[in-house]
């Protein structure tokens, strides 16, 4: 073995035995985007064996102040392809794989099984919880992240754990995003680095677990704060995310985006309502259909969700349109 990971082996919590656990772990990782680039840089720099990222998205000019992975020149080009280049050309010793595509329930169950850790890097309300569903349901530990204006989380989730369903239940309407409320990307890189960490942690099986905790950090305070969730219980039931394709005809759509959000949904006849008129639905005859809530990040159509539960409609579930 190289001197490359020397200054790690010399740690007694690494050693050779811990690089070997290193070079044959297999990480997938979805989202290249902020959180995803310091994770993947400092992954690939301790050594770990195989890398596997998924992100659909393409280089803007807005990225290039927290995701440093990536140049000017790489404008208009796929992340996905460029970090995984980027990485093999900083570490040649590992395996960086690219998959251009956008995380959906028919796929996630999939990449999920080939990997023995998952990170959610995308920053996404439907990424985190299909993710949780299919970690979940196979026993993989998925670290998760988020990160808006200078506030954030990293935590450990499934793997033995409770899901992220059973943490966060439920989430407000009102979370914004990076282009509506802005982001620091110093924020995003203590954040990306802190589940580069949380990852190793698990990957090097160090005791005790960080499964089941949740770190908070507050750039403008300089404040870290956080909890743990060992032992809460998992949901008796929750509202799935589907693809689009597994929208039917017999069921009954609610596209919760604007007209000027988007001027044509591509369900047709789908209604047109706000999260905090979709009770409508329930004062008329109550639908014998299933309801399908539509939005762009899939954050509307679980809090449009969780209203119409409390009003005692059961069969729903969820549409996040990118």
């Amino acid at each position: 073995m190289s001197d490359r990971y020397a200054r790690q082996m010399v740690l007694p919590e690494v050693g050779a035995d811990g690089q070997a656990r290193l070079a044959a772990a297999s990480v997938l990782v979805i989202g290249a985007g902020g959180l995803g680039c310091p994770v993947l840089q400092y992954l690939a720099g301790a050594g770990v064996g195989r890398l596997t990222i998924v992100d659909h998205d393409t280089i803007e000019e807005t990225n290039l102040h927290r995701q440093p992975l990536y140049a000017m020149a790489d404008i208009g080009r796929s992340k996905a392809e460029t970090s995984a280049m980027a990485l093999k050309r900083f570490n040649p010793a590992i395996e960086a794989t690219a998959i251009v595509a956008r995380l959906t329930p028919q796929n996630a169950a999939a990449l999920v099984a080939g990997a023995d850790l998952v990170i959610d890097a995308a920053d996404s309300f439907a990424v985190s919880y299909i993710l949780s569903d299919a970690c979940h349901a196979t026993a993989k530990p998925l670290v998760s992240a988020s990160v808006i204006g200078m506030t954030g989380y990293a935590g450990a989730f499934c793997g033995g754990g409770p899901s992220y369903r059973a943490v966060f239940p439920d989430v407000s309407v009102d979370g914004g995003t990076c282009a509506s409320v802005g982001v620091l990307g110093t924020a995003v890189a203590v954040l990306g680095s802190l589940q580069a960490h949380l990852a190793l942690h698990l990957l090097l099986g160090l005791e005790p677990s960080v499964l089941g905790r949740v770190v908070t950090f507050d750039a403008r305070r300089l404040a870290f704060g956080g909890f743990g969730f060992a032992g809460s219980p998992e949901p008796e039931s929750f509202v799935p995310f589907i693809a689009p394709a597994s929208v039917t005809a017999d069921d009954l759509v609610v596209d919760l985006r604007s007209l000027e959000e988007a001027p044509q949904s591509p369900f047709a006849g789908a209604r047109r309502l706000q999260v905090d008129t979709v009770e409508a639905l329930v004062q008329e005859p109550p639908p014998s259909r299933r309801i399908v809530l539509c939005c762009r990040s899939g954050q509307r159509a679980l809090a449009a969700a969780d209203r119409l539960r409390q009003r005692g409609v059961a069969d729903l579930a969820l549409v996040a349109l990118g």
